[in-house]
């Protein structure tokens, strides 16, 4: 059996539990990744059916924007609508804190800008994402801005990392973000003992736009079932 084929039926079973809770009227955050994809697809699926109506969604990527289009959700943005009633969205990781790393996907700083402006977060996401400390199997992504970004390899190294840019898929080039930043890709050996502290000293490094440590955002999160 295909080991990935598990995961997928779990991540669709919480994308369907997670659309349940949208209701007429609502203004909704789109997330990024391919659980979330799954999210924005079953939206259209019910809007096409008659099952959903009257949803507008803000994106938080480009191509969660362009998902959106194609199965005929309505869009908005933070400057109609700065208040988001439901985003719902996936997860790299998850601590037993409830706690997340996000951003393997490249849309962390849209994904937080929704997130901090949702009246209610969901994530979805299947039992492999559920781990005991932030960094146990992913890597932290860490946006910078491209100036001066090779500047932070030694810093992240000091902070127990061991770092590199992240690459366009097939190509020698960085990966660059919707909002024109590269990635960094911190892999901590043992995971991240404080993502606390962590976040604090990246929040104070000049040229670090944003980090994939989501912490303390008082998330739900449905863990499909396979």
């Amino acid at each position: 059996m295909n080991e990935e084929a598990p995961a997928a039926a779990a991540r669709l079973d919480a994308a369907r539990r997670a659309v349940d809770l949208v209701q007429a009227g609502m203004v909704l955050g789109l997330g990024s990744g391919a659980t979330a994809s799954a999210v924005v697809r079953e939206i259209g699926r019910r809007l096409a059916v008659g099952r959903l109506s009257d949803v507008v969604g803000v994106p938080t990527s480009n191509a969660t924007r362009d998902l959106a289009h194609e199965v005929g959700i309505p869009l908005t943005d933070l400057m109609a609508n700065p208040r988001i009633d439901l985003t719902i969205d996936g997860a790299d990781e998850v601590s037993p804190a409830g706690d997340l790393l996000k951003g393997l996907g490249g849309a962390l700083l849209r994904e937080k800008i929704v997130a901090l402006s949702s009246l209610r977060l969901v994530i979805v996401v299947d039992e492999t994402k559920l781990v005991r400390c932030l960094g146990e199997r992913k890597p932290l992504p860490v946006e910078v801005v491209p100036f001066g970004w090779s500047t932070h390899l030694d810093f992240l190294r000091g902070l127990g990392a061991d770092p590199a840019i992240r690459m366009r898929s097939g190509e020698a080039a960085p990966f660059v973000t919707d909002n024109g930043h590269y990635i960094l890709d911190a892999r901590f050996r043992d995971g991240i003992d404080d993502p606390h502290a962590l976040a604090d000293a990246l929040a104070r490094r000049p040229g670090v736009v944003e980090t994939g440590l989501f912490l303390g955002v008082r998330a739900e999160v449905l863990v499909g079932r396979g």
